[in-house]
């Protein structure tokens, strides 16, 4: 029991929680996470109930409101994830002291989970800390709780996916700034690359968009995923000849296999790799 719990509360994660969370910036990054949200979501209330004659929110306004939150909240995810996780094995290197930290008794996997999960943590408590905005879509109904729930663990996939890609890159390149525009590359890969190629390769036919090939296109782009876990018949309408397949079974499918992939990586080329002799 007692190496169990030393293995979950190491040196290296109490470290980090200890650097991100006892810092001045970390709250003021949170309130202005929120003000920022909260702006987006009020903003749009204004505007939508100006133009109603009761002055209220209509079910399907708060379902308008709830997306436009909820899509706001995945660019920002994407925007601060890279930012949080980019640097956190480079950086260490630049300051000379990763290899004071390689000679611990921790292991490489210790090391880089550890910086994964106390780097996500904190956007975590973001995210988590945006759940009364929330209120306002339950005031005017519209929305399931099963939908809310359902986007917020599809946050907690995307905060993963973007941390291990911004983890791997921390770990093989050797600058902070080079890796970061690594990262942000990856994500606007994700985001711009898959929409983009899902319309091309959709046209190419002569009878129109073959809306099932821009249906597996989109299965990699986090904001189509969303949009089909907050509207279930987008789904359908791409896959129509499968109607038991979802959008959200092809992206974390996928995106798994490639997050385990990069967590290896990192753990295996975070320590110099010793030549053998012949």
């Amino acid at each position: 029991m007692m190496n169990s719990k030393l293995n979950w509360i190491n040196p290296v994660m109490e470290k980090e929680f200890r650097l991100r969370m006892r810092t001045i910036r970390s709250p003021i990054a949170i309130l202005v996470y929120l003000i920022a949200i909260g702006l987006f979501a009020l903003g749009f209330a204004y505007i939508n109930m100006s133009n109603q004659q009761a002055g209220v929110l209509s079910a399907a306004r708060s379902s308008e409101l709830f997306y436009f939150l909820s899509g706001a909240q995945l660019v920002l995810i994407a925007f601060m994830t890279p930012g949080l996780t980019a640097g956190v094995v480079s950086g260490e290197r630049e300051k000379q002291t990763l290899n004071m930290l390689l000679t611990t008794q921790q292991s490489s996997g210790t090391i880089i989970l550890s910086k994964l999960f106390a780097s996500l943590s904190f956007m975590l408590l973001t995210v988590v800390a945006t759940m009364p905005l929330y209120s306002i879509v339950f005031l005017y109904g519209g929305v399931s709780p099963k939908q809310v729930l359902s986007v917020f663990v599809f946050y907690v996939f995307v905060m993963l996916l973007f941390g291990s890609v911004g983890i791997f890159f921390s770990t093989i390149l050797k600058k902070t700034v080079i890796s970061v525009i690594a990262t942000y590359g990856f994500v606007l890969l994700v985001f711009g690359f898959t929409a983009l190629a899902g319309l091309f390769f959709g046209n190419l036919g002569r009878q129109g968009m073959n809306e099932e090939i821009l249906g597996y296109f989109l299965s990699f782009n986090p904001m189509a995923v969303l949009a089909s876990l907050m509207v279930p018949d987008f789904a359908k309408e791409l896959f129509k000849g499968h109607k038991l397949l979802q959008m959200w079974h092809i992206f974390v499918g996928s995106y798994t296999v490639l997050l385990i992939i990069l967590i290896w990586l990192s753990v295996r080329y975070l320590r110099p790799i010793m030549k053998r002799k012949k």
